[in-house]
C-alpha cells in the first residue's frame, strides 16, 4: 500500500514541513541515504507537548509527542523526495525524551515514533534505534526524533 494512503487510512495527515530553526537544513541526501534533522512536536506553529516526562507529561502523552515528531519527519521526507513512495526503508531513529532525572522508560516513549513508521511502511518501517532521556529539548519539547532513510532510485 502507498504510505500516504496508509496515513489517510490511519486518520493522519502530514503537517506543513517544519522550517529549520537554526543554521541547518531539514534534510541532507548523500547517495541513497536521506538524513533528517531532529524534529520536535510542533504542529501548525504550536507545540503539542512541552515539559518533562515524569513531571508535566506521562509516558502515554509523551508517546503521542513522539508520534507528532514522526509526522513532522515524514513531512520533511516528502518535501525532500516528492513522495513517501520513494522511501525504501527507515534505517535508523534517534529519539530524545525530555525527562526527569533517572527516567528509564525512554524506549516506551519513542515507540510512538517507531510504531508509526511500522504502521505506515510495514516491514520497511522497522529500524535500528537509540532512545535516550535528556534534561531539556528545543522549545521545551517533550520529545525530538532524528531519522535516517534509505531512498529508492
Amino acid at each position: 500500500m502507498n504510505p500516504e494512503a496508509r496515513l489517510a487510512e490511519l486518520g493522519l495527515t502530514l503537517p506543513t514541513p517544519p522550517a529549520a530553526a537554526g543554521s541547518y537544513v531539514p534534510t541532507v541526501r548523500t547517495g541513497n541515504l536521506l538524513y533528517c534533522a531532529g524534529t520536535v512536536c510542533l504542529c501548525n506553529g504550536q507545540m503539542t507537548h512541552t515539559g518533562q516526562v515524569g513531571k508535566e507529561q506521562t509516558v502515554e502523552t509523551a508517546k503521542k509527542s513522539a508520534e507528532v515528531c514522526a509526522l513532522n519527519t515524514l513531512a520533511n521526507i516528502k518535501a525532500a523526495l516528492g513522495s513517501l513512495d520513494r522511501v525504501a526503508r527507515i534505517v535508523f531513529v534517534s529519539g530524545f525524551v525530555n525527562a526527569v532525572d533517572n527516567f528509564a522508560d525512554s524506549p516506551a516513549v519513542i515507540n510512538g515514533a517507531s510504531d508509526l513508521f511500522v504502521k505506515v511502511f510495514g516491514d520497511a518501517g522497522k529500524h535500528a534505534r537509540a532512545a535516550v532521556a535528556v534534561n531539556g529539548l528545543p522549545r521545551g519539547s517533550t520529545t525530538e526524533v532524528q531519522v535516517v532513510v534509505e531512498v529508492k532510485e
